[in-house]
């Protein structure tokens, strides 16, 4: 898996709900710096995780429209005597 990047735009986004995160429910006050240095190890340490979490969701969901696919082609045969 290649490292997790953001645009700086993103992580800008990231780092602010961070802050509004720590201030809204932990009523602490968290720096910029602190907080992209949190969203560093989250990235490297714990982004596995979930991005491993969205590939098995993704596969479902694909598994599930392969089926879906699959019945659709069945309802299109036409009878004969070597219908399964």
């Amino acid at each position: 898996m290649a490292e997790i990047r953001f645009s700086e735009d993103e992580k800008a986004q990231i780092v602010r709900r961070i802050q509004l995160y720590f201030d809204q429910e932990l009523r602490q006050e968290i720096g910029r710096f602190d907080a992209e240095f949190l969203l560093d190890f989250f990235a490297k340490d714990v982004g596995a995780y979930f991005y491993n979490r969205g590939l098995s969701d993704a596969q479902a969901v694909l598994a599930a429209k392969v089926d879906e696919l699959g019945e659709a082609i069945y309802q299109l045969e036409k009878p004969t005597e070597l219908r399964r």
